[in-house]
């Protein structure tokens, strides 16, 4: 099971770079990517703690999955929000430049945060990301795309932590 749960781990960190072309429906990446992931957490609960190779094959696998795996779940989020009535009209181009690459270094950072046994990285993280983001989040929109990106990413990191952490105790 512990092999069954690294391999749907690693799954769940390839998928989105494999799915990222433009011919794949936008909802299949976030889909697998998640359905990998909550079968790692079902293989997770029927193993033994592991140890040597599978413990830093875990840790790798953990945040790369946590780094890769959240863009495609905030893109969807994103879409789901824009079909909302109360969304008004969107621009053409989102208010905040930087988001996939701030994205994936937010979710790398949660994850080693948690996986080092440092919660309070969170908050540190978050901080930073605010008061780095704060002149911008005047502009139309801006704030609820950095809430929904926010949201959605430090949950998928924290889901796939909690997975790793699953295997490792």
């Amino acid at each position: 099971m512990t092999t069954l749960a690294l391999v749907l781990l690693g799954l769940a960190a390839l998928c989105p770079v494999v799915l990222a072309g433009g011919r794949i429906r936008p909802w299949i990446s976030p889909t697998v990517t998640t359905l990998a992931l909550g079968g790692a957490a079902l293989a997770a609960t029927a193993t033994r703690p592991v140890t040597g190779f599978a413990l830093g094959a875990t840790l790798v696998l953990a945040v790369l999955a946590a780094a890769t795996g959240g863009a495609p779940l905030v893109r969807a989020a994103f879409r789901i929000a824009k079909r909302q009535e109360d969304a008004g009209p969107t621009p053409e181009k989102g208010p905040l430049y930087g988001g996939r690459i701030i994205g994936v270094l937010e979710r790398t950072a949660v994850a080693v945060a948690i996986l080092a046994g440092w919660p309070e990285g969170l908050a540190i993280v978050l901080a930073v990301k605010g008061l780095a983001r704060y002149p911008e989040l005047r502009e139309p929109h801006a704030s609820e795309q950095f809430i929904i990106g926010t949201f959605t990413s430090v949950l998928w990191a924290v889901a796939v932590c909690g997975v790793a952490k699953g295997l490792i105790t």
